[in-house]
């Protein structure tokens, strides 16, 4: 029995992930009405601080060594320091919480040929050709988008956030793999909070709105998102190749823009659609060849 369920919890568990990693997109620009990003995420970070320190207190997990405490920092830092606030500087920046999504969706491309190199992972030829079509279903999603002026600033934000999750990704695999996730979550957070503080203290004036659609979007990031979908990629990274899990992030952007549709009237084309196609369709095939 115990094995049928784990067995269903790990094919369940890229859904799962992929449906609460796109909710963050649209959470963000909930609580962007309210606060600047960076104290909006400072915030956030000291929340999830908190919320980790009791289970970390309660599990009494083994702590990992100075040399583990730095990976760690730098895996936080990269993984939700960069790639969070460029998501969030994205979506205050006008680009839509469809669209911001759809650099960092570019992830499988720069994981597969950073992983060749860096983890020694073989990338199939099956898995080049879904990594090809994946990226054809983003630059079908791009079509036609705005480029220059306030909306430029927000999508080189998301090309931030795009090189810093893939990185993080890479490097918590190769360097994080084997510290105690209660551990090294907790390290990463305190890292990420001073990061966030620093940069709101610096850049912003530090003003919040403290309405219950922010603070119930807060709770929502802080707790699904920072320790359930973080949670979950770090055990989908410890069970899978890099490639395989980063080809998940291909249907974050069709998700996420049909969230966007429902509850912001973000609109989509034919054309936008069939991108979306494709990237499933991407994920299909990295995924079946990564099994075989």
């Amino acid at each position: 029995m115990n094995r049928d369920v784990e067995r269903f919890a790990a094919r369940a568990a890229p859904a799962i992930f992929v449906v609460l990693w796109s909710t963050g997109f649209i959470g963000t620009k909930y609580v962007l009405h309210n606060a600047e990003p960076l104290t909006y995420l400072a915030i956030r970070m000291l929340l999830v601080v908190a919320l980790m320190a009791v289970i970390a207190a309660i599990a009494r997990p083994q702590w990992p060594d100075r040399i583990g405490i730095a990976h760690s920092v730098v895996a936080g830092i990269l993984v939700h320091g960069f790639y969070l606030g460029g998501t969030a500087i994205a979506i205050a920046h006008s680009i839509p919480a469809g669209l911001s999504a759809l650099i960092p969706g570019l992830q499988p491309i720069l994981t597969s040929t950073l992983a060749n190199r860096w983890l020694g992972e073989r990338v199939t030829p099956l898995q080049w050709a879904g990594l090809l079509i994946g990226l054809a279903g983003v630059v079908l999603i791009l079509h036609d988008r705005p480029m220059s002026g306030e909306a430029g600033w927000g999508w080189f934000a998301s090309g931030v956030s795009l090189v810093s999750i893939t990185l993080g990704t890479l490097y918590q695999r190769r360097y994080c793999g084997k510290i105690d996730w209660r551990a090294g979550n907790l390290v990463q957070y305190i890292a990420v909070a001073v990061f966030f503080s620093l940069g709101a203290w610096l850049f912003e004036n530090g003003v919040v709105h403290w309405t219950g659609e922010f603070i119930l979007a807060l709770i929502w990031l802080a707790v699904v998102l920072s320790l359930g979908s973080i949670g979950l990629l770090y055990w989908l990274i410890r069970r899978s190749a890099a490639t395989s899990v980063a080809s998940l992030f291909y249907l974050v952007p069709a998700v996420t823009a049909v969230m966007a549709y429902v509850l912001f009237g973000e609109r989509l084309d034919a054309v936008s659609i069939a991108g979306m196609i494709a990237c499933a369709a991407a994920v299909f095939l990295v995924n079946k060849s990564a099994r075989t």
